[in-house]
């Protein structure tokens, strides 16, 4: 017996010495993520992938829709379900932002471009609830967490400007809460932000301190939901914690900052941040970084990692050649200050298909890292609602990728970009023909769009694997054979090559790497030895990424 115990005894020891160094292993090899050089993933919650059909219908929701302007059937549940399936991780996306997934209003409009639903997310009717035809609570909690496991970051879409369009099912809020009128004219600050984005989409009246009695219709429903007495008690704790007048705008933040403690999600896109003034949206910063903090401190074992929570701003037109102000005419305002970390820029299409990837590239390194120092910048070459997007007809879908992903800056794939989907659906009117569902079938059995779908993932990858892409310095290193040149972040450096127009490649690494050592053509697939200073080694592809091994 007692040889046996120390047989144990020591095998507990052999044992506990082997997995030590292995723990040591994973936390080297963890991934350090930084939103300057995230990949995010943006999509229609309702049109990227139906994964719960008994939801499709609520509300009576039943009117013949004009082409896709009703409810396609896309979920909460389908989002996760392509998470544990790994396509995002393949992709190299580790954020994905959804469209607003609050409750809508119950009817539809027909603003001259047929019945229309509210699809889209961004009417909204209750934000303290989700809309049942996105899913439940409970399919958020499981979204965030898997996301999480996977190490995806997750933003929210914050509406804090308007609420959803009047309907004879979604009467319109008190006029304390709201305005109806003027309809913004959009050349100058005032008729942009005290006023109406369009006829009949109440503004919230974010300028106003009065104290406000909540909206007669979020009473009623509450109490038919039986938890009126809950969210009153949660107001009330609320406003006495902040001491913060019982205004509009502030009812709103503490809704939407309730998704942060709840389901610990990381960020927010924020919608319509020129229509409201600016200090609502420093306002808005600092109770999500109160709420951030307490979902921290209350699951200390959900921590990602040191990253704050992150606010990314769409101030319309806004780009980053205007460094960190935007400016309506009459007057100047910086959206960055105390409050986004960074602002959606709509200037990369137009750079990328006017400048050459060298100058594109080395502006955007030059701005980054003297004007918006400490900042960011979320490019884009498709989205929800420019009508102008890259390449309209996805004539090149290679080039979109590889000019979206390499450009210094935090990066945005709209659902799609990925798989060519068309951007151009017959019988559609307006931003309808950019918001079809995903092209999953494409996916599965067209060569053509897994062979797009392929250099999408293998930019992605490289990007996801190493934020020195998006957040690192930029060095040109030679333009002899296509363009080659480094990113440095930290202790993260790689060197990439594109528009390589000989398959013979020889790059002088030498600014980088020493050698003998071991380095990797991610894109190929080639292990490759530095010699006096160079690689050499043949490649059947343009493009060519390196990393140390």
């Amino acid at each position: 017996m007692k040889n046996l115990f120390l047989i144990n005894f020591l095998f507990i020891i052999i044992i506990s010495c082997q997995e030590k160094p292995s723990e040591k292993i994973l936390k080297e090899k963890k991934k350090e993520f930084v939103w300057e050089g995230a990949n995010i993933y943006f999509l229609l919650t309702d049109r990227f992938n139906n994964g719960d059909t008994t939801n499709d219908v609520n509300f009576e929701r039943t009117k013949t829709p004009g082409k896709l302007r009703g409810f396609e059937g896309g979920d909460l549940k389908g989002i996760t379900q392509k998470i544990k399936e790994g396509y995002f991780t393949k992709l190299g996306i580790n954020a994905i932002w959804m469209t607003p997934i609050v409750e809508q209003i119950h009817d539809a409009t027909d603003e001259g471009t047929g019945i229309t639903y509210a699809y889209h997310g961004y009417w909204a009717k209750d934000w303290t609830a989700i809309d049942p035809n996105f899913g439940t609570k409970e399919d958020l909690k499981e979204l965030v967490e898997t996301a999480h496991k996977n190490g995806i970051r997750v933003l929210l879409d914050a509406v804090i400007n308007h609420t959803g369009p009047v309907t004879e099912k979604d009467p319109v809020w008190p006029s304390d809460w709201v305005r109806t009128s003027p309809k913004c004219e959009y050349n100058n600050y005032e008729n942009t932000t005290s006023c109406t984005l369009v006829e009949n989409l109440p503004d919230i009246k974010t300028d106003s301190n009065e104290n406000v009695a909540l909206p007669p219709q979020l009473v009623a429903k509450w109490k038919a939901e039986g938890r009126y007495e809950q969210e009153l008690k949660e107001l009330d704790a609320f406003f006495e914690r902040t001491g913060l007048p019982r205004a509009p705008r502030f009812y709103i933040m503490k809704w939407l900052t309730d998704y942060i403690t709840e389901f610990g999600i990381d960020g927010y896109r924020v919608d319509t941040v020129k229509h409201t003034e600016e200090y609502v949206w420093q306002e808005f910063k600092n109770e999500c970084d109160y709420a951030f903090a307490e979902f921290k401190k209350n699951n200390p074992e959900k921590v990602l990692d040191e990253n704050e929570f992150y606010l990314v701003g769409e101030v319309y037109n806004y780009v980053i050649s205007h460094g960190k102000s935007f400016d309506f005419g009459d007057r100047k305002v910086n959206y960055f200050d105390k409050a986004f970390n960074s602002l959606i820029n709509f200037e990369i299409k137009w750079n990328a298909k006017q400048m050459v990837a060298k100058d594109v590239f080395q502006k955007y390194d030059s701005l980054l890292n003297t004007d918006l120092q400490g900042y960011g910048v979320l490019n884009y070459m498709t989205s929800h609602d420019d009508g102008q997007p890259f390449d309209k007809e996805r004539e090149n879908p290679f080039k979109t990728a590889t000019m979206l992903l390499l450009t210094p800056g935090t990066s945005q794939v709209y659902y799609g970009d990925e798989s060519a989907r068309s951007l151009t659906i017959d019988d559609t009117i307006g931003d309808a023909t950019l918001r079809s569902m995903m092209n999953w079938e494409d996916i599965n059995n067209l060569d053509d769009t897994k062979k797009i779908l392929t250099h999408w993932q293998k930019l992605g990858q490289f990007r996801a694997n190493h934020p020195a892409v998006g957040a690192g310095r930029h060095h040109v290193i030679s333009e002899d054979n296509g363009l080659t040149f480094s990113r440095v972040y930290n202790q993260d450096q790689v060197i990439i090559g594109i528009d390589m127009f000989e398959s013979a490649i020889n790059i002088d690494v030498s600014s980088i790497f020493k050698d003998g050592d071991l380095l990797k053509d991610t894109y190929s697939n080639q292990e490759v030895v530095v010699k006096s200073g160079k690689v050499n080694f043949i490649s059947e592809f343009s493009i060519v990424l390196l990393e140390k091994i």
